[in-house]
C-alpha cells in the first residue's frame, strides 16, 4: 500500500516557532514530527511515500535526501493549497487506482499501521473508508463521530460547543479507489476532505480506534504537552501487528 503524508499546512498557531522551519519538521524529543510518521509507515509495510509540500519545501526536501529513509518518498509541491481532497486529486496517478492510506502529518500518533490494514481489509461489504480515532480530551476542538451499532460512522460533527462525545476522528484514513472517482467527479480543484468528501460516505466508513496515542500538534500548548508525555509512549515500542 502506498501512503500521502499531508506536510504542507502553513502553521500559524505554531507561531514563532513555525517562523522559520515547516510544522512537519517541528521537534518531539529531538527527533521531526515527520520522522516519526516516515518510520511508523516503514515498520507497517507501506511501500512508497508521496508527502505534499507548501511552507519552506526546500528545507524539508533537504531533510529528506539527508535521512536515506529505506522506502521510496516523493515529494509534491503546492504553489497553491489544494485541501485534502483537490492534493488526493491531483496525484491520484501515484495510487495506480489501489487503495491509499491519507495521513494528516501535524498529529503526532502511535499505532498499529498493520492493524489499521487489516481492519479496512476486513471491512463490511458496504465500507470505503476507515477512519483512525482517537478519544479526545478536548472534544470540542475536534471532529465527533457517532457510529450504529456496527461501528460504521452515521454522523460527523467539527468543532461542537457541546459535541456528543469524545470519539474523534483522527485525520488518518485508508480509502478505497472509488474515493478517488468520486473526487474527480466533483469538477474542481480545490477540495476540503471534511466537508466535500466525508460527508458523502456517511454510512460506508468504519473505524480503527487508536487506544495508545495520539494527538493534534496544531499549538504551542499542545507541542509542550506531546513533548512531555511523548518519549514514554515511544519507548514502549510500536504496537505488534493485531492490537
Amino acid at each position: 500500500m502506498r501512503a500521502l503524508l499531508l506536510a504542507a499546512g502553513l502553521g500559524t498557531r505554531l507561531r514563532p516557532i513555525t517562523n522559520s522551519i515547516p510544522k512537519c519538521l517541528v521537534e518531539i524529543n529531538g527527533r521531526p514530527l515527520l520522522d516519526y510518521w516516515i518510520e511508523l509507515l516503514c515498520n507497517g509495510g507501506i511501500n512508497e511515500i508521496l508527502i505534499n509540500l507548501h511552507c519552506f519545501p526546500d528545507i524539508v526536501r533537504d531533510y529528506l535526501e539527508r535521512s536515506n529513509y529505506p522506502v521510496k518518498i516523493t515529494v509534491a509541491y503546492e504553489e497553491k493549497l489544494l485541501g485534502t481532497g483537490g492534493t488526493l486529486l491531483k496525484n491520484r496517478e501515484f495510487f495506480q487506482r489501489k487503495s491509499l492510506m491519507l495521513i494528516h502529518a501535524d498529529n503526532l500518533s502511535m499505532f498499529s499501521v498493520n492493524a489499521f490494514m487489516h481492519k479496512y481489509e476486513n471491512r463490511e461489504k458496504n465500507v470505503e473508508i476507515s477512519m483512525m480515532t482517537f478519544n479526545a480530551s478536548e472534544p470540542e476542538a475536534c471532529g465527533i463521530v457517532e457510529l450504529d451499532g456496527q461501528g460504521i460512522v452515521t454522523a460527523f460533527h467539527e468543532k461542537l460547543e457541546n459535541p456528543p462525545g469524545n470519539l474523534a476522528n483522527g485525520a488518518v484514513y485508508i480509502l478505497s479507489p472509488s474515493v478517488l472517482d468520486f473526487l474527480v467527479s466533483l469538477g474542481k480543484e480545490v477540495i476540503d476532505f471534511s466537508t466535500e468528501v466525508l460527508p458523502h460516505y456517511m454510512g460506508r466508513i468504519n473505524i480503527f480506534h487508536n487506544n495508545v496515542y495520539h494527538r493534534d500538534i496544531g499549538t504551542v500548548e499542545s507541542l509542550m504537552v506531546a513533548r512531555s508525555e511523548f518519549p514514554a509512549i515511544y519507548a514502549n515500542g510500536i504496537p505488534p501487528k493485531h492490537s
